[in-house]
């Protein structure tokens, strides 16, 4: 059975979206497909918060500032001290502030340019702080039968989220013969890594190419099929992932039962076919 969101979610129903973008220059098309996207989605009703993360000098480094309330002067252990101080209430308020966008929306774009065959580290930076232990990851029972709550389940389950994600190649350049490799291959990591991981309802990635020759009238033309996808960021079905909890996958070992794509390998093993 194909994974759907967990919101009952209707077309005309005003929803909470986060955008959270990184790039350095607010007028770049990374800067102006932000803005379309915030008028776009207040203009279909919902709500809009951003994290600009160049504009709010986002710290992107994991360190011993991260708790308000050390718990190990003499050896700092990220996971120990991020895992202390979301249970004991004393995290930076930077990262308190993000979780809380994050537990407000309904639905999350993280918007970038790819560099170097991934996120800008401002936002791999954002990511790493603030997907606290407790939080995002190290969540739930971890048993014979249950290995937490992830890939499916978790603190975020019932969200949705979408990639718009820009690249100065062809999309020749990433098809599956590509001399870049395939964009689904590349994203992998973050839809079911980053999304999947703490509960994302993960949606198809808006990717955009050759934006270095994108003149007025292309421009336009993206922003339209920006606006078709925002029209439908509810209803659109997610990627079908396989829930890790659900008996897709051996416990404790945690590899796809071998009668689920026998024979195959890769990433796309873990989407489930129609």
């Amino acid at each position: 059975m194909q994974a759907t969101s967990q919101i009952p979610i209707k077309a005309g129903d005003f929803m909470n979206v986060l955008i959270v973008v990184a790039h350095p220059e607010p007028h770049s098309l990374n800067g102006a497909l932000a803005r379309f996207s915030v008028s776009h989605l207040e203009q279909l009703g919902h709500q809009v918060r951003v994290s600009d993360l160049y504009a709010m000098n986002w710290e992107a480094r994991v360190s011993p500032a991260d708790t308000q309330h050390r718990q190990n002067a003499e050896r700092f252990d990220p996971s120990f001290e991020s895992t202390q101080a979301f249970e004991g209430g004393f995290q930076s308020e930077d990262i308190v502030q993000e979780q809380e966008k994050l537990l407000w929306a309904d639905a999350v774009i993280l918007q970038f340019p790819l560099w170097w065959f991934s996120m800008p580290a401002i936002m791999k930076g954002w990511i790493d702080r603030v997907y606290a232990c407790g939080f995002a990851y190290g969540v739930g029972e971890h048993s014979d039968t249950h290995w937490g709550d992830r890939y499916g389940e978790g603190t975020l389950a019932g969200k949705r989220a979408m990639l718009v994600v820009t690249m100065g190649g062809w999309e020749s350049h990433y098809s599956p013969r590509g001399i870049n490799g395939h964009i689904d291959d590349i994203l992998f990591p973050i839809q079911h890594g980053i999304l999947f991981y703490p509960g994302f309802d993960v949606l198809p990635p808006f990717t955009l190419y050759r934006t270095g020759r994108t003149d007025s009238a292309r421009f336009a033309a993206l922003c339209a099929e920006l606006g078709e996808r925002l029209d439908n960021l509810f209803v659109t079905e997610p990627v079908a992932y396989y829930r890790q909890n659900d008996g897709d996958y051996r416990i404790p070992d945690l590899t796809l039962r071998d009668d689920l794509a026998a024979g195959e390998q890769g990433h796309h093993v873990h989407i489930r076919k129609p």
